[in-house]
């Protein structure tokens, strides 16, 4: 179930619960190591959300054990990754959620089994869930979140993001340091 509440005046849903797994396979590690993956293409408007939130986030270091990476739209540098032991992985992205433009959520993806070959044929994996699919495939899909806002237009051609999904980026950005922070490594805003 997500609960509705506004960040900085951005609408968020949040949904967030550690699995038991999860939590008990966290607390026996020294290191904890989480990928945050922003994915996206900022020629396209709106759709470059998770590529400007991973950036904004890298403005400032990151606490150790914690990778923050722009994938851009070539998943497949996200699943290499993920060859390294990983126990978390937060993917930001734009997500239709049916709901006002700027919306964010915070949800559990599920990541559905191959239906056949042609669902890993992408070469470079720009589909967040094919790239999602190749690593569960692989056997390196760790726990993973999605952080998601929804799009005025994420098929408009042009550089920059609109009005009401720009203002999401920063509560965006916050709401990641707050999921990694329960995950178990201190991110201070």
């Amino acid at each position: 179930m997500l609960d509705r509440v506004p960040v900085n005046g951005v609408p968020l849903e949040r949904g967030l619960k550690l699995s038991d797994r999860v939590h008990s396979h966290l607390s026996i590690l020294t290191e904890v190591r989480v990928v945050v993956a922003g994915v996206g293409n900022l020629l396209r408007g709106d759709d470059g959300f998770g590529v400007k939130v991973v950036h904004a986030l890298a403005r400032r270091e990151a606490p150790a054990g914690v990778l923050v990476m722009d994938v851009g739209i070539g998943g497949i540098h996200l699943v290499q990754e993920l060859f390294e032991a990983t126990d978390a992985l937060v993917v930001v992205d734009a997500v239709e959620l049916g709901r006002p433009p700027g919306t964010l959520a915070v949800i559990r993806p599920s990541v559905r089994e191959p239906s056949g070959p042609d669902d890993l044929a992408d070469v470079h994996y720009a589909n967040p869930e094919r790239a999602l699919m190749l690593a569960r495939a692989l056997g390196v899909l760790p726990e993973a979140w999605l952080v998601g806002c929804q799009p005025l237009d994420a098929e408009r051609l042009g550089e920059g993001l609109s009005e009401a999904v720009a203002a999401a980026v920063e509560p965006a950005a916050f709401e990641i340091r707050r999921l990694v922070s329960g995950l178990g490594i201190e991110w201070r805003a």
